[in-house]
């Protein structure tokens, strides 16, 4: 049953299919629909006359010479907005090929949407073979199918659904081919592809903050490429959030072995961080995987003899000898959290919170994710290591989550591993140095709750996590623990190259990573070295890399892309002194 209200067929042969389809939706749906055809030559269809006819004895509006590719220029449907426009067996004429049927397909869609409700649906139903998904039997090669996805994203729509065009549904419905001819297409077979609206991309840009860290405010500038994943509150009492869902079923599930109590301290974004302390408490991560930031204003603020603060400028004082870096992991809050006077031995203390790390652009690192901090001390006769890696296993076994023991000095820690993404958490243990703690064992448990997500409820791209398509969360508020049904289907991809010369010892290839994220809005998937040379006699090295562009949330067409591609050329000689080749 048709859900819409407004409906719109256009390319109508006979107006079968029509007469059909407002019969069987009831009173409640109004129906227009439009043939390309004047009167005269419609009537001349085998039955047209009385489908006309009961169409009109429903009340439904009948338009003819309607060209699809202009529907916004048509006085009678112009001012109107639809939740469904319908075109069915699209064909550009005769043997026209499938360049000229993407054509239409294209002008129809970008005609469709200035028409359509923000949350409407346009359905196209086309012959088996014909979309260029891997819904057909048999799929034609991608070059030979009419390419529907990646046309209709040129008007910013998504493929939300694709269902098969049921002719038994309709009664009467004959298909008369391309503008009324006598042969008509082969529909068995046929389906019927939903599209819907999907969010624009937009440019990213700097974000100002101000944090305060002991006596000091400092202002600061957030990157970029870090925008749309600050304020997101994905972990807050009312998130609906997978994030937030695998964090609470996770605790749920260790408080029956332990006792655990979740910490409600809140890490601010910045911290101060000395490189040195990096390979103390995260040994794998490189100071050039760290967002370090340069404070644009800092004050420090003095209590004056009547209770006023003053403030001053942290220029006019002697500067504090450490530095600013976006928070890079949790870890750095483990001793923080031992010396809390709260703390006591046998019990497992949880905080979270977001986490900012400079990684390459690839499928499975994401540059900010949520990371659970667990950390408690049990006595060494329990083999608390053993044990946290027991649980885990047998919590995540049924996710293809390997977990490997490795020795380091004093310390022992088991990684925890994915196909996707090895080292996505760990649990280490160590003894405790504190005389009144003896025999008691330090245990800490770092975990991606972002990366443990996208395994548990099957999503297939990290970067669906950060979407603000509304559909994303609704889906996990009516299904709370199933797997995820993505609302866009089989999105296109796009691979482009860009190649550059650059002095090879001034060239740290993560800040070209963090050029592609910002030039295109995050709709890159992933980024491959493919060749690399030295000049003979310049010295200079060039480099060639080789971008994926891929969008699981939102429409990304072939001209989208080529404009984002041009973006890329141009930031990347401002920000990395490069001559582009």
């Amino acid at each position: 049953m048709l859900k819409a209200r407004e409906v719109l067929l256009v390319g109508e042969g006979n107006f079968s299919f029509s007469a059909t389809l407002s019969e069987n939706a009831g009173d409640d749906v109004g129906v227009t629909a439009t043939c390309y055809q004047n009167e005269e030559m419609a009537n001349r269809q085998e039955s047209a006359a009385l489908n006309i006819k009961r169409l009109r004895e429903r009340g439904s509006n009948i338009l003819f010479e309607v060209d699809c590719t202009c529907l916004k220029d048509h006085e009678a449907i112009k001012h109107h907005l639809y939740d469904c426009i319908i075109f069915n067996f699209p064909h550009s004429g005769r043997k026209s090929g499938v360049k000229k049927n993407r054509i239409l397909l294209v002008r129809f869609f970008q005609s469709a949407i200035a028409v359509l409700k923000d949350n409407g649906e346009v359905h196209v139903t086309l012959c088996n073979g014909q979309g260029g998904t891997p819904c057909d039997s048999p799929a034609r090669e991608w070059h030979n199918s009419w390419q529907v996805v990646a046309m209709a994203a040129e008007a910013g729509l998504i493929l939300s659904e694709i269902r098969p065009f049921e002719c038994d549904m309709h009664q009467g419905y004959r298909c008369t081919g391309y503008r009324s001819q006598d042969k008509g297409f082969h529909v068995e077979g046929g389906l019927t592809h939903i599209f819907t609206r999907s969010l624009p991309y937009t440019m990213p840009e700097k974000l100002k903050m101000e944090r305060t860290i002991g006596k000091a405010t400092v202002c600061f500038e957030i990157p970029a490429e870090l925008s749309e994943y600050v304020n997101r509150n994905f972990l807050s009492q009312q998130s609906h959030h997978p994030v937030k869902t695998v964090q609470e079923q996770l605790l749920r599930e260790l408080k029956s072995v332990w006792p655990v109590c979740t910490i409600s301290l809140e890490f601010p974004e910045l911290v101060t961080c000395r490189p040195e302390t990096l390979q103390k408490y995260e040994p794998d991560l490189t100071h050039s995987e760290v967002y370090w930031i340069k404070p644009t204003d800092t004050y420090i603020f003095n209590q004056s003899a009547n209770g006023q603060e003053d403030g001053e400028s942290m220029d006019d004082q002697q500067s504090f000898t450490g530095s600013y870096a976006l928070r890079p992991s949790l870890l750095f809050h483990a001793q923080e959290i031992t010396q809390n006077e709260e703390f006591s031995p046998g019990t497992l203390y949880a905080v979270s919170s977001l986490i900012f790390q400079r990684v390459p652009v690839s499928p499975s690192r994401s540059p900010a994710f949520h990371q659970l901090l667990l950390v408690g001390m049990f006595p060494l006769e329990s083999q608390p290591l053993k044990c946290f890696q027991e649980s885990l296993e047998s919590l995540f076994a049924s996710y293809g989550i390997s977990f490997e023991l490795v020795q380091t000095g004093p310390e022992q820690q088991v990684w925890m591993n994915s196909k996707m993404l090895p080292k996505f958490g760990r649990i280490t243990s160590m003894p405790s140095l504190a005389s009144d703690l003896e025999g008691l064992q330090l245990i800490v448990v770092s975990i991606n709750l972002d990366h443990l997500a996208t395994l548990i409820f099957g999503i297939s791209d990290w970067r669906l996590l950060w979407s603000a398509d509304p559909r994303f969360l609704q889906h996990f508020e009516l299904n709370p623990l199933g797997t995820f049904r993505p609302f866009s289907l089989y999105p296109p991809s796009y691979i482009h190259d860009i190649s550059f010369w650059m002095d090879p010892d001034l060239f740290e290839e993560i800040n070209f990573h963090t050029v592609v994220r910002e030039a295109a809005c995050g709709a890159v998937k992933d980024v491959a070295l493919v060749d690399r040379f030295r000049h003979p006699h310049m010295g200079h090295a060039s480099f060639c890399y080789r971008l994926t562009y891929q969008s699981s949330d939102r429409a990304l067409s072939h001209s989208q892309v080529l404009g984002l591609q041009s973006q890329l050329r141009r930031l990347l000689p401002l920000r990395l002194q490069v001559t582009l080749r």
